[in-house]
């Protein structure tokens, strides 16, 4: 796969396709994490004489203009932490994308608005689609694919403009790559895999692919409670998936076949409302009430998870203990990430809520190995599929 140095980008129109797909609230970005992760691309592509155009997407507004879902937050940030002026263009390929483009003097940048205000970014339909990036590659000379969040999906700006330009990888898809070679091949052991999140269904094909490379699998989370459910346990008001039972009691029996150990919390947080002022105490894992929900791992749970972490050569973290963004289930979250930080151990944490926890709960990002902007990208990856976005930057 090339990079960037592979390229000569001077006095050349250059796209990036970032993955600036921030947390928005009242129209003010809550994380920038994922901009701060594009800088050093477009920095080097700067220092290198390069006139940057940058282009990404947030939120799904499905094919409409939609004004909560614009990037002019973004491209106002982005100015910030690069210390110049960034253009911001009105459209995504219309006259003020072509104006915005034109303009750009060596070492500039410029925004494009939401690509998915544009239909044809991610129809399945692959004439309307290369239609699409026809016109979006007419703005500049060279690709660049730096969006590691976005290449799971055959999305014009992913899979089909890489076709029509010369391309390469940008440094955050360079370095991921590398980070998940690290936990898929030649991993050093004893390997330890934490997964949290709402739902057992999004992480079936990970756990999957996992149960034949991991040593250990330790369970929190929304999901955990369907795990709870197959083992015959009451979990009450739960967030519950029943039609994936039978999948999660083959799990079950499987690692235990094949000497992989799960580890399944001890105790949980149970609340009598999905709400931070509600009603709530320390339960048994195994005796949660039937009119109250689970909404983190509770205080022992913590220390067995921390336990069950403390030998880890290697550790995958993808999705958060409870509900981390509410202070009294935020709790399990923390001990993870505690564990975890400037452990010794090589550790990833698996981009989307586990990547905004560990900063909302003020965690230096230095005391882990890498953190990830690819939360689904990364799972696919590791169960094993071709990610669209990089088989385009490989050909």
């Amino acid at each position: 796969m090339r990079t960037i140095d592979d390229l000569d980008v001077s006095g050349k129109r250059v796209l990036v396709r970032a993955d600036l797909n921030v947390p928005l609230q009242d129209g003010a970005i809550t994380d920038d994490g994922r901009i701060r992760a594009s800088l050093p691309t477009i920095g080097r592509l700067r220092e290198r004489g390069a006139k940057v155009i940058v282009c990404a997407h947030l939120g799904r507004p499905k094919g409409e203009v939609r004004p909560e879902f614009s990037l002019a937050p973004v491209a106002a940030r982005l100015g910030e932490l690069l210390g110049a002026t960034v253009r911001f263009a009105a459209d995504v390929v219309g006259d003020s994308a072509r104006d915005a483009a034109a303009g750009l003097a060596d070492g500039e940048v410029a925004l494009l608005e939401n690509l998915r205000f544009e239909a044809g970014e991610t129809s399945k339909d692959d004439a309307e689609r290369g239609a699409f990036a026809d016109r979006l590659a007419a703005l500049a000379e060279l690709y660049v694919g730096d969006g590691f969040g976005a290449v799971h999906r055959k999305h014009a700006s992913v899979y089909d403009v890489p076709e029509r330009l010369p391309h390469a990888a940008g440094g955050l898809i360079a370095t991921e790559v590398e980070v998940l070679k690290r936990l898929t091949e030649d991993v050093a052991r004893p390997y330890a895999v934490v997964l949290g999140g709402s739902k057992v269904s999004d992480k079936l094909g990970v756990i999957e692919n996992l149960l034949g490379k991991a040593d250990r699998i330790l369970i929190g989370g929304g999901m955990v409670f369907t795990f709870l459910k197959a083992q015959g346990h009451e979990v009450g008001k739960s967030l519950l998936e029943e039609d994936q039972l039978d999948t999660v009691r083959g799990y079950l029996r499987r690692a235990e076949e094949s000497g992989v150990e799960f580890v399944l919390p001890a105790d949980i947080v149970a609340a009598t409302a999905f709400a931070a002022d509600a009603d709530h105490g320390v339960v048994s894992a195994d005796a949660i009430p039937a009119d109250r929900l689970g909404l983190d791992i509770g205080p022992e749970s913590g220390k067995l998870f921390a336990e069950r972490l403390a030998d880890a050569a290697t550790v995958f973290w993808n999705g958060p203990m409870g509900v981390f963004e509410m202070e009294p289930y935020s709790h399990g979250t923390r001990a993870v990430a505690q564990a975890l930080a400037g452990s010794g151990a090589f550790t990833v944490v698996g981009g989307g809520d586990s990547a905004a926890a560990v900063r909302q709960l003020g965690f230096e990002e230095s005391g882990f190995s890498h953190i990830s902007t690819g939360g689904g990208a990364s799972l696919e990856y590791l169960e094993g599929k071709t990610l669209p976005g990089l088989q385009a930057l490989e050909d």
